[in-house]
């Protein structure tokens, strides 16, 4: 169901199947015992000898995880930084006119009416996907605003007979390159194929040309979108833009 979006505005239609623990204590104050004391038990003696041991290496642990090396809370942000950049990695179609962030896990694959495709190993309904066509338009707010281009896409998704439900989450729009106007969206389709799927979709005209990316993942009850992936896949969606052609 990949791409779908081309229903609103070309004449064929594409449809490719962060935790950090802090540990608190307190200085004990150990009083000096007095210079007559009565006497004590011995089992009461062991038990508390047993519990100053016990505390004494507690504290000793603590004492020594405090000359461990410590990774300041920065490093750590540009750690996890560096991790998310390596998820991805830029793909540039200098002939189209195009660029963007991909998964550098998935895999380019061929498909009819596709300008490049991505699937993910063994889950080709994750994808992201791109197609180019010629359009007279100049610009994407010659045909309506990012609202009543939503609605559009909304429509032609329940027209189709494998779609059981289909509803808009977001609708946005920012700026691209020398400031052309980028339109995204997100919405959720419920299918016969595939059932629940997250789709964002981003679109721009640049060049007398209709520029659509459209990113599918499963979005099922049992096995939600969970957060790092959506972050990633957002990143790709807010990466689309146009690019300098050659």
């Amino acid at each position: 169901m990949a791409l779908s979006t081309t229903y609103l505005l070309l004449p064929s239609h594409f449809s490719p199947s962060l935790s950090h623990e802090v540990l608190h204590f307190s200085k004990t104050h150990l009083a000096l015992p007095p210079t007559s004391q009565p006497i004590i038990p011995l089992s009461f003696q062991c038990s508390s000898i047993k519990r100053r041991s016990l505390n004494l290496s507690i504290i000793a642990l603590i004492l020594s995880s405090l000359s461990l090396p410590f990774t300041a809370p920065t490093a750590m942000a540009d750690e996890v930084e560096e991790e998310r950049k390596a998820e991805l990695e830029r793909y540039t179609d200098s002939n189209e006119g195009f660029t963007l962030l991909r998964p550098s896990s998935y895999i380019k694959v061929d498909k009819a009416g596709a300008t490049v495709l991505f699937e993910e190993v063994n889950k080709g309904a994750n994808n992201v996907g791109v197609v180019v066509n010629p359009v007279r338009l100049t610009s994407l707010k010659d045909f309506g605003t990012p609202q009543f281009v939503a609605d559009k896409l909304i429509q032609a998704e329940k027209r189709k007979e494998s779609t059981k439900d289909a509803q808009v989450v977001g609708v946005s729009e920012r700026p691209g390159l020398g400031g052309l106007p980028v339109y995204e969206f997100e919405y959720i389709v419920d299918s016969t194929r595939g059932g629940m799927k997250r789709i964002f979709t981003a679109a721009f005209v640049f060049g007398k040309k209709l520029y659509l990316l459209n990113i599918s993942h499963t979005d099922k009850p049992d096995s939600p979108l969970d957060n790092h992936t959506r972050t990633t896949l957002e990143r790709v969606l807010h990466s689309f833009d146009a690019a300098p052609l050659t």
